[in-house]
């Protein structure tokens, strides 16, 4: 609060605690428990201080194919990725997992959140490959709540009458290149802005509904063990 009673807005507060996180990932079919993570990029997601969202800081990381998983060839031809190219900077499952949770880690905490909550097109995919890689790498300290995410198809449909990404991005008034898409930082960047441009769209509503409820509006807490 400033010397004239002004409080700067806080994302913390915007969706009960919870920070949004934008991921895209691109695989090597649709079949999360047996086709390999390629590329994973999340963008993250911050607020002006007068209150808007925006997207913010990118991470993208090249994955290697988790051994024995598969590679369909059709899924490949779309996404454009040759996972065994000499030039191609991949590492472990692992690895780019650690350093994605690392990023989010900080993330949450320097925004004073809980936790992250995936925000995805199609997010139950995206949501499905993060946990069946967390769970084959025993990774423990993960910062995404493990079953709730933001669907932009879902939020796409109700605000602009369109679930498909590149329809959804064009309808809300963005630029849209198709040669780019199907690339993971591409897909997760125009995500992000759709994300944010529907809900600064709907502000109105949650604040009248913030006025309407306000106990509703409290963070949830987290258990010490999941602390991020």
């Amino acid at each position: 609060m400033d010397e004239f009673g002004f409080v700067e807005p806080r994302i913390a507060d915007r969706f009960r605690g919870f920070l949004p996180v934008v991921i895209d990932i691109e695989s090597g079919g649709f079949n999360h428990q047996t086709d390999a993570l390629l590329e994973i990029a999340a963008v993250m997601i911050e607020m002006t201080s007068l209150g808007e969202l925006r997207p913010g800081t990118t991470h993208r990381y090249h994955v290697q194919p988790f051994h024995g998983s598969r590679l369909d060839p059709a899924s490949l031809a779309v996404i454009g990725i040759d996972p065994h190219h000499p030039l191609r900077p991949a590492m472990p499952e692992k690895e780019a997992l650690t350093q994605l949770f690392r990023e989010v880690r900080k993330e949450v905490r320097d925004r004073q959140c809980t936790r992250a909550v995936l925000v995805g097109h199609n997010s139950s995919f995206d949501l499905n490959f993060l946990n069946a890689a967390i769970a084959r790498t025993d990774i423990k300290r993960n910062p995404f709540h493990p079953f709730s995410s933001f669907d932009t198809a879902t939020l796409g449909g109700v605000a602009l009458g369109q679930t498909v990404l590149s329809r959804a991005v064009v309808a809300a008034g963005l630029e849209w290149d198709p040669t780019s898409a199907h690339s993971a930082i591409y897909d997760a960047e125009k995500t992000a802005a759709l994300f944010c441009i529907i809900c600064n769209r709907f502000r109105g509503l949650y604040e009248e509904a913030r006025e309407r409820a306000p106990q509703l509006a409290q963070p949830v807490p987290v258990p010490p063990e999941e602390s991020v």
